[in-house]
């Protein structure tokens, strides 16, 4: 089993930045990729971004290509995603995911574990 613990959310203005934080424990050698999602409500969760076991970035959504950054650091089993000049529509709860069965995938059913989310508003 794998145990994914969010950090990082908060209230910003626009043009402002987040570091969000996924820290992962238990069985993480298993976990070949994680995920960014984020969802608001009445709307299905979506990837913002991904990076593969190997610490390569595999994905990242159109709306937030050259505004974000995922990494990783495997002594601390934690996956960061920089989020950079931020707008009101980046507004959501962000959850991390891990997924075992393969690499990054856009679809949040290929992902075996998430975590408890964590709440990021933007303000105009």
């Amino acid at each position: 089993q794998v145990q994914l613990v969010e950090a990082g959310g908060g209230f910003v203005q626009a043009g402002g930045s987040l570091r969000l934080t996924c820290a992962a424990s238990g069985r993480t050698f298993s976990v070949y990729a994680v995920g960014w999602f984020r969802q608001v409500p009445g709307m299905e969760r979506e990837l913002r971004g991904c990076i593969n076991w190997s610490g390569i970035s595999s994905y990242y959504a159109d709306s937030v290509k050259g505004r974000s950054t995922i990494s990783r650091d495997n002594a601390l089993n934690t996956v960061y995603l920089q989020m950079n000049s931020l707008k009101p529509e980046d507004t959501a709860v962000y959850y991390c995911a891990a997924r075992s069965m393969g690499g990054c995938d856009s679809r949040p059913t290929e992902y075996n574990y998430w975590g408890q989310g964590t709440q990021v508003t933007v303000s105009s």
